[in-house]
């Protein structure tokens, strides 16, 4: 059982009466001949990974390079606290989000989901959506099965490098995985996970890459932020009865097609965008004068 697109896994799915879980196991299970425990404890080790990065962080602040982001996760939990104006449900999320950025900034260890620059986004999201909805390990499982499923199809048909296709191929692809298994873990059918894949592709149309200084701190931990909140309102309109118009497959086309228009100094070269600015350019003077 295999596919190379969304449409082929709904297909799948619907033929044998599957979940796009069991559509992506039995595909994984077919290419590297192992058997359905030793791949869930595969994903098991690699959840806890994300979970430990995810949570690592929110307490006290982990040095970084230049001290970019230092803190941020931490700062963000304790607002949490305060409900805030979106929530305290929400900014919990980003304060995870943030947490992984941080820790992979202090070469901490991360799981690359679909990348390092965007390993905050996938963990976040499955842990808050499935303690929202009381989802055990196995489910939560199943949902980054799915996930999985998604950057599969996006890294066959695109891309997931920020340097051949700006941020919208890095946190714009694990929103789009993200997407995913939120809708999964809230109940939606295969269809809806469709629709919701294609609404966070669109959101995230463009986005470029321009880490200030080259390195993996700002915007990138401020995107890991905004694309876990990013997967969680695509899921919502998705399961509102919103429809994509666009199939999920032609917005990862048209992705990729506009990650080749970008220029090089917008695809992680670190000359333009937002480190090109005044600021940007100071840090990486300040950062870099005795390297």
């Amino acid at each position: 059982m295999q596919y190379n697109s969304i449409a082929q896994m709904l297909t799948l799915a619907e033929t044998h009466n599957m979940s796009l879980w069991q559509v992506v196991l039995e595909a994984e299970m077919a290419q590297t001949e192992q058997s359905a425990d030793d791949i869930f404890r595969r994903l098991s080790a690699r959840y806890e990974v994300m979970r430990r990065s995810a949570k690592r962080a929110l307490e006290e602040p982990l040095p970084t390079i230049g001290g970019l982001i230092e803190g941020v996760a931490s700062t963000q939990h304790t607002y949490a606290a305060t409900g805030g104006i979106s929530g305290e449900f929400i900014n919990r999320l980003m304060a995870q989000a943030l947490s992984a950025s941080e820790v992979n900034a202090s070469m901490g260890k991360i799981c690359a989901a679909p990348t390092a620059g965007a390993c905050g986004v996938l963990p976040s999201v499955l842990m808050s959506v499935g303690e929202k909805y009381d989802a055990d390990n196995q489910r939560i499982l199943e949902a980054l099965l799915i996930a999985s499923g998604i950057g599969v199809v996006i890294m066959t048909n695109a891309t997931v490098a920020g340097a051949e296709g700006g941020c919208q191929a890095e946190c714009g692809a694990a929103a789009a995985m993200a997407a995913a298994g939120a809708v999964y873990l809230a109940g939606g059918s295969n269809q809806t996970t469709e629709r919701a894949v294609a609404i966070a592709l669109m959101n995230v149309l463009g986005l470029v890459c321009d880490p200030v200084a080259g390195l993996v701190q700002i915007p990138c931990a401020q995107r890991n932020a905004s694309q876990a909140v990013n997967a969680l309102i695509s899921a919502d309109m998705a399961l509102a009865g919103m429809d994509s118009v666009v199939p999920a497959d032609e917005m990862i086309d048209a992705m990729f097609q506009v990650g080749r228009m970008l220029p090089a100094s917008l695809r992680e070269t670190g000359k333009g965008g937002t480190a090109g600015t005044p600021a940007g350019k100071a840090i990486y003077r300040r950062v870099f004068r005795d390297r």
